[in-house]
């Protein structure tokens, strides 16, 4: 019967690693398979990617696109449709943190949007609100307070880009 302890690879399979620069007599003769002259013969040779033989490579011949915009705003998004679903009837960005309902604040904070219906009076506290979000809330009962921005400006960008600004007690 078979089992793991005796499986064994099927003829042919397995072959033996070819064995470079070992000598004459060993079936690759002196140049180990690279040929005489020229740089693909030099050790620790290694083509760059994308290289066309000295052709300008096409990821060079390309125009590049788009930009980096340093002033994007990155918020946490939750819909009036998701806060319906959800018991309780107060919110804030803590409370939806430990709920799971995101994963982590935006650097701007949290923003609520208006997509689906709310029936029920809810207090939703947030960085900011989309007009449809807080018509809804307000028409519903409830009420809509915005709280501060996260303090520290803008977080440093995960790639370093972007303007640094100095600081009001440097500049002179």
């Amino acid at each position: 019967m078979a089992n793991l302890s005796n499986l064994k690879p099927p003829a042919g399979q397995v072959k033996k690693k070819r064995r470079l620069g070992q000598g004459m007599g060993s079936g690759r003769s002196k140049y180990a398979g690279r040929g005489q002259k020229g740089q693909k013969s030099i050790s620790g040779y290694s083509k760059m990617r994308g290289f066309e033989g000295g052709q300008m490579p096409l990821h060079r011949r390309l125009p590049k696109r788009g930009f980096t915009n340093i002033f994007k705003k990155e918020y946490s998004v939750v819909n009036v449709a998701r806060l319906e679903q959800l018991e309780g009837d107060a919110f804030d960005p803590k409370t939806l943190l430990d709920l799971g309902v995101v994963s982590s604040m935006g650097a701007d904070g949290l923003k609520i949007l208006g997509d689906g219906d709310l029936t029920r009076k809810i207090t939703v506290k947030a960085h900011l609100f989309s007009e449809t979000a807080r018509k809804k809330i307000e028409a519903a009962g409830g009420s809509v307070e915005l709280i501060p921005v996260p303090k520290g400006g803008p977080k440093p960008r995960k790639d370093g880009k972007g303007r640094k600004k100095t600081p009001v007690s440097q500049v002179k």
